[in-house]
Parts: C-alpha cells; sequence; structure tokens
C-alpha cells in the first residue's frame, strides 16, 4: 500500500445496507423475506405507534417469522433504525423549474417545507438520535439539494453549511413543537386546536396587567387565540431575512 492510497473506512452494517454494499445473505427462512419488507414492517409500526413499539420482535411477528429470522438479514436494531431514517427521511423533491436556479432563498424555503411535511408524515423521526453528521444517501441527498441553493451565493462552504443547521433547526422546532400537540390532544380525545382554545381562556383568567403588563397585552390581542397564526413560516422567513442581509454585507465587502 502507497502513502497515496486511501483508506477504506469500516462502515457499520446499518450504513452499509443503506448504502447497498453490505453482503446479504443466500439464503432465507423464505424467500419472500428480504431487508425492504423488513424495513417497510418496522416503519409501519412505528408510524401508526412510534418508535417505542419497534422491536425486532414485533416486526418478525408483523411478517410472520421468527425473531432469529430476522437477524440473517438486519444484525441488530440499531442497523434498523438507521435503516428506517433512510426510508422515512426519502429523497428531498426536484427543484421547481418555475423558481428561478439564482433565488436561493424560494429554493432554501421549499426545501425547509418540505421537510417538515416529510416529519410530519413520520413524526417518530423526531426519536432517531442525531450522532453527527449524516452518513446516509437520502440523508446526505437533502443536504446536497440544500447546499445547492446556495451555491451561486458569496457565502463559503461553512457558511452554507451553517445556514442549512439553521432551516433544519427551524424544522425540527415546528415538527417538535406539531408532535407534541397532537400527542396531547390523541390522549385527550380533542382536536389541537382545543388545546390552544382552553389555555387561552386560562391566560384570560389569571393573567393580570398588574403582575403581567406585556403579556396582559398579547392576551388582549388573542395572540393566544388564533388559529390561523403561522410561527413556523414567521420563524423561517426571518431566519432567511438573516442570512439574505449577512449575503449582501459578503457581496458588498466584495469577498
Amino acid at each position: 500500500m502507497t502513502a497515496e492510497t486511501p483508506i477504506e473506512p469500516e462502515l457499520p452494517r446499518g450504513v452499509a445496507l443503506a448504502w447497498g454494499v453490505a453482503a446479504n445473505p443466500q439464503r432465507g427462512p423464505k424467500r419472500e423475506m428480504s431487508i425492504e419488507r423488513i424495513v417497510d414492517a418496522a416503519v409501519e409500526i412505528a408510524d401508526a405507534e412510534g418508535l417505542a413499539a419497534v422491536s425486532m420482535s414485533r416486526v418478525a411477528q408483523s411478517l410472520g417469522y421468527t425473531t432469529m429470522s430476522l437477524y440473517r438479514y438486519v444484525t441488530a436494531k440499531d442497523d434498523l433504525l438507521v435503516l428506517m431514517q433512510e426510508r422515512g427521511t426519502g429523497l428531498p423533491p426536484e427543484p421547481d423549474p418555475d423558481l428561478d436556479p439564482a433565488d436561493w432563498r424560494s429554493r432554501l424555503r421549499a426545501i425547509g417545507h418540505a421537510q417538515l411535511e416529510v416529519q410530519r408524515q413520520h413524526p417518530w423521526l423526531l426519536d432517531v438520535s442525531i450522532q453527527g453528521t449524516p452518513v446516509t444517501p437520502n440523508n446526505l441527498a437533502w443536504m446536497d439539494a440544500m447546499l445547492d441553493t446556495l451555491a451561486d451565493t458569496p457565502l463559503d462552504e461553512d457558511e452554507r453549511v451553517a445556514t442549512i443547521l439553521l432551516v433544519t433547526g427551524q424544522v425540527r422546532w415546528q415538527s417538535t413543537i406539531e408532535r407534541s400537540y397532537d400527542v396531547a390532544a390523541r390522549e385527550a380525545g380533542v382536536d389541537p386546536q382545543a388545546i390552544d382554545d382552553g389555555r387561552s381562556a386560562i391566560l384570560d383568567a389569571l393573567v393580570t396587567a398588574e403582575q403581567f403588563p406585556a403579556l396582559r397585552r398579547a392576551v388582549d390581542a388573542g395572540v393566544f387565540a388564533r388559529a390561523d397564526d403561522d410561527p413556523f413560516g414567521f420563524g423561517l422567513e426571518r431566519v432567511l431575512d438573516g442570512v439574505a442581509d449577512y449575503i449582501d454585507t459578503r457581496a458588498r465587502r466584495g469577498r
């Protein structure tokens, strides 16, 4: 081996399976068994009951096989979680042909909303622990798509990555709030808006101008009772405002 020869990293099996470079068993318990079917079954359980309901035995039971049969394909639950996240995340949408390729803001906004929709469809994705920079194909495809929106800006590579982290952080915050509302509403057997309505009534009754003057003004303005507000949209636009201002500053400096 020469000094120029790159060292091939040893991939965790879940990552290798995601990239399609892991060895698959030559024979399974039945011809119908496959990694794809295992992952599909696990995602179906997580969509219906949450990530905590997913176990190797539960997935095997749903497919009509023994737990040991699954281990011929997926050797650990952690590997299954990697593949579930990859399946749930999917691929980013194709760029809107009606958008100007130089319109980084509209393109980045569209991807942010697409990310939010993915997490609405698979809220259990929020429970998959973050273990550093993503290294699986679908996750990297989202990063690549977001970075591409900034390709014609004066931002350097570090700043572009930091920018997409701002956007994905805003998306994750909104997803976390929405899921919390959905869980609370489902447990109470009410519509999610009913939670806000009830809390708004409590604030109206208990918050006084003497004790909480600024908060009372917000209550009187109906801030906590509005069903048509879009805090995610507002927050995302302010993030993009800041990025746009920074880009303009960089451009004026000629850097």
